[in-house]
């Protein structure tokens, strides 16, 4: 079973906004088995509406519309919607007293026509009743496709996706299963994974499909099965997930969406009731934002150093002026004074230190673009690791915080 679906709105096509809407429909589909064939956003134009409608009748089950319904007269999905059903749009009462309630009840003002006109809706929708706001949704239907109309505001959406759409699709559908599973992977390239268990993905069920997701520093492995029989799909993934665990267990970390490495890292550390700060420089302050996301983190991350001027290294961390003109700022050496620098002042079980030169430029005499020391300090020992991650800045960053946190979670893991 198919889904198509359409985001209306000039606002998304300038890129004033970012379209978060259709991300949050297709999960919530997804869960229900039914598959998004199509997403696409379209202008405020009556034209381009008719004729995308026009383009996915018949060719999928649902149609899930969003934008276009509001206070204001450029919102024309009511119009057109009656314009393709051959319709016409009627004062629906209920909605009426809801608006109503809204606007004189809750914002103390006089409803004006222009709130009126959020009760009209086509005489052959079934309406979604809107309980977060004034514009309802519409459940309409023309041979072998449902289209729904929703309002574009993200938490209206949300609300009427979840109470609305989902529990009458479930209704009016028999659907199949798909059932996910996420393996959380980090410190290994798509490549190299996709080299390390090739005979293991050519050996799947036809039923069975793998994704490779990957994002600096990690990728994350996604099986999907569809079928008719949920229980046996689980029991199926589970199997192939066990096989793929005795290929590359060392760098799995999770087996879901929510796994990430800081998470899991956090979990670990709260497990053996261990501490953790962190020194940056070209990271600037982005793995202790990192760390201190994850709720509970004040359980083990005790603090962090942004030592992004060199004086501060020299001020702050006590670092000696001669080690790092002698060596350079960007160097092995004094990553690894600031780690043990760090994890003294914090009293910390473990550190994690940063300095690099993530570009865009290099001073005459400094590190080449893309160097980066990471320095881990444990409470057995100090060590530094060089890498190189290229270019541009962003890239170097991003790498260096998933790097860091990498080893610092193997670290961990052998105690």
């Amino acid at each position: 079973m198919k889904a198509a679906i359409v985001t209306i709105g000039d606002e998304i096509l300038i890129g004033q906004i970012i379209d978060t809407n259709s991300s949050y429909i297709a999960k919530a589909l997804d869960k229900i088995g039914i598959a998004t064939y199509e997403m696409v956003s379209i202008s405020d134009e009556k034209q381009h509406i008719l004729d995308t409608f026009h383009s996915l009748q018949n060719k999928v089950e649902v149609v899930i519309v969003t934008g276009g319904l509001g206070p204001t007269k450029d919102d024309i999905t009511k119009k057109t919607f009656c314009d393709y059903f051959k319709d016409t749009l009627v004062e629906n009462e209920a909605v009426l007293v809801h608006v109503k309630s809204i606007i004189e009840g809750i914002y103390k003002r006089p409803i004006t026509q222009i709130n009126r006109d959020q009760a009209l809706v086509p005489t052959k929708a079934k309406v979604l009743f809107n309980q977060v706001g004034t514009a309802p949704g519409m459940w309409m239907e023309k041979e072998n496709t449902v289209f729904i109309s929703l309002p574009g505001v993200p938490y209206e959406m949300k609300y009427l996706i979840d109470n609305e759409v989902i529990p009458n699709l479930v209704q009016k559908f028999e659907r199949p299963y798909i059932v996910h599973q996420t393996i959380m992977t980090y410190g290994r390239g798509e490549s190299m994974i996709a080299e390390q268990i090739e005979e293991w993905e050519n050996n799947l069920p036809d039923f069975i499909k793998l994704a490779y997701l990957p994002s600096p520093g990690k990728v994350r492995l996604r099986l999907t099965g569809r079928g008719t029989n949920e229980e046996v799909l689980k029991t199926e993934i589970k199997n192939q997930v066990e096989k793929l665990d005795l290929l590359i267990h060392d760098i799995i970390v999770g087996y879901n969406e929510d796994d990430s490495i800081e998470v899991v890292l956090g979990r670990l550390m709260t497990e053996k009731r261990l501490t953790i700060s962190t020194v940056e420089s070209c990271t600037g302050g982005k793995i202790a934002a990192t760390l201190s996301a994850v709720p509970g983190a004040s359980k083990y991350f005790r603090g962090s150093v942004v030592s992004y001027a060199t004086q501060a290294k020299i001020d702050v961390l006590d670092i000696d002026e001669n080690l790092i003109i002698k060596h350079g700022v960007v160097s092995s050496e004094v990553a690894s004074e600031m780690a043990k620098s760090i994890q003294i002042m914090m009293n910390s079980d473990y550190a994690i230190a940063t300095t690099g030169n993530a570009g865009p430029t290099k001073e005459s005499g400094g590190a080449e673009l893309g160097t980066v020391f990471i320095g881990i300090a444990t409470p057995d020992e100090v060590f530094v690791e060089e890498f190189n991650f290229g270019q541009p800045r962003e890239k170097v960053i991003d790498r260096t915080i998933g790097k860091g946190l990498e080893l610092i979670y193997k670290e961990i893991l052998k105690k």
